[in-house]
């Protein structure tokens, strides 16, 4: 075993007081009700954090319109430094933070320390690069001139104001990043709301921004249950809601903004996501592609595959290597960085797997591999392979959002382009072939925002990401963000 030893830095910050992080300080939050910080490899209290009131919500807003019309007289040079600043903090303060993103959520240190902290700096970076390049257009109209006068047009990309960011447990630093970024570099300063089960990382690196030359107000952190999230997009100051979570909820989210004052969101929700293998794939190459696609952090990814169809000729012995390679994977502690697979994020997801395997043993699919809850102390659950017995099975149209794969035999492409899109959700999909004409031919027909090919999961911050049909609204990533975090001015000129 390499265990990891905890930083001085991460002891030190869990003994300390959390509640927000409010125009450039680290405070305590008044509200009285403190939510416990669970550590779901063993089940230990690791830190409390404090839930804000009513009137501390109310003082957020202020510090945030405060800290837009502070960072409007920024230029747009300057915002880019400030977010490689940051990008090189990340970086300097790595281990730290991956260790407490370990802690908090039972993320296996090295995926904590290459995609929450490495990642996260590489996203930083991108989208310092787009500061000095968010731009308007100048259009000449064919208005008529009666009297000799003329007209010229220009528009500008303006920000849209105080944007609350809504991060779920998942990937908590990094998801985080993507909306303080897409916040700063379009001019609007930003509150995030992180997951009651996840609030430690934002907490630190809001100080962090702060050494990076963020004025105060600019980006602002409060924590809480969904009723805090509720206030901040109801609240009259805010413009703007970033939302990543579950389809029910992001749902609820932008119903409650379209009611409260026509608020403005990005949702990027779940699904239930497919990968296709057609039979040309060797057997080892989709094996290996299906541990890409649904096991990486338990399969904790909203872009995770869960429906995995394969040619009727080939499932059998699928299974076969898949099952043979699960029994291989070391589960364990995700301090230990020989750890291949840890524990899911909380005890109430834990238990909502746990009833999911009841279900999928009710309706009798065939559980080849796994399906129970592990029992040691903490969240763990055991990486499971379903065999479905038709399209309706519950485990292949609801989210489990975890490390459960589940199978169904196909016979032609069109029964698998059909099957790939027999759900009302439409965030990613991936498909195997080493056919590339037919992979050109499928892709069109295939619904989803995002669609690999011989790959899946990994995400670039140059290229757009969100999804289709129930699986959200607008996109993040590329220069597609800048449309959901600016509004357009047209401007008229008469001369």
């Amino acid at each position: 075993m390499a265990y990891v030893s905890l930083l001085p830095s991460v002891q030190a910050f869990l003994r300390q007081p959390h509640g927000m992080f409010l125009h450039g300080c680290s405070v305590s939050a008044k509200g009285g009700k403190l939510l416990p910080v669970v550590n779901p490899a063993d089940g230990q209290t690791i830190a409390h954090v404090g839930q804000a009131s009513g009137a501390e919500v109310d003082a957020v807003v202020e510090s945030s319109r405060q800290g837009f019309k502070s960072w409007g007289l920024v230029t747009p040079a300057q915002r880019s430094a400030v977010l490689f600043n940051l990008a090189d903090l990340l970086e300097a303060h790595g281990e730290e933070l991956a260790q407490l993103e370990t802690l908090q959520s039972g993320k296996l240190i090295n995926i904590s320390r290459a995609f929450e902290v490495g990642q996260a700096a590489n996203f930083l970076r991108y989208y310092a690069g787009w500061a000095t390049k968010i731009t308007g257009e100048t259009i000449t109209p064919s208005i008529p001139s009666f009297n000799g006068e003329r007209y010229t047009a220009f528009t500008l990309r303006e920000p849209v104001g105080v944007v609350v960011g809504i991060v779920p447990w998942n990937f908590s630093t990094m998801i985080a990043i993507w909306k303080v970024a897409s916040a700063l570099v379009t001019g609007c300063s930003v509150i995030i709301k992180p997951s009651e089960f996840t609030p430690l990382t934002i907490l630190r690196i809001a100080e962090l921004a702060m050494d990076a030359g963020l004025p105060p107000g600019v980006l602002n952190v409060v924590c809480g249950d969904g009723s805090v999230g509720k206030a901040l997009i109801d609240h009259p100051g805010t413009n703007k809601v970033s939302f990543t979570g579950s389809v029910p909820t992001g749902i609820a989210v932008g119903a409650s903004a379209m009611q409260a004052k026509l608020t403005r969101a990005t949702l990027e929700l779940g699904g239930k996501n497919a990968a296709g293998f057609l039979p040309d794939v060797s057997l080892e190459k989709a094996v290996s592609g299906i541990i890409e696609a649904g096991f990486l952090h338990s399969g904790q990814i909203c872009a995770a595959a869960e429906r995995f169809y394969v040619h009727r000729s080939q499932i059998d012995p699928l299974l076969d290597q898949l099952v043979t390679r699960l029994k291989t994977l070391k589960i364990g502690s995700p301090l230990d960085d020989t750890s291949e697979f840890g524990p899911v994020t909380n005890a109430q997801h834990q238990q909502k797997l746990a009833h999911y395997f009841a279900q999928s043993r009710a309706q009798n699919n065939t559980i080849v591999y796994g399906g129970n809850v592990i029992d040691r102390p903490g969240c763990y659950v055991e990486p499971t392979v379903i065999l479905a017995n038709s399209a309706s099975d519950t485990l292949m149209t609801e989210e489990t959002f975890g490390p459960v794969a589940t199978f169904l035999p196909y016979d032609d492409e069109d029964e698998l382009v059909s099957l790939m899109n027999d759900s009302p959700y439409g965030l990613s999909a991936s498909l195997w072939t080493n056919d590339l004409a037919k992979a050109l031919r499928m892709i069109p027909e295939i619904q989803v925002g995002t669609l690999w090919v011989n790959m899946h999961t990994l995400l670039d911050p140059a290229v757009p990401f969100g999804g289709v049909k129930s699986s959200g609204m607008g996109r993040e990533f590329g220069g597609a963000f800048i449309e959901d975090f600016t509004e357009l001015k047209s401007v008229m000129i008469r001369y």
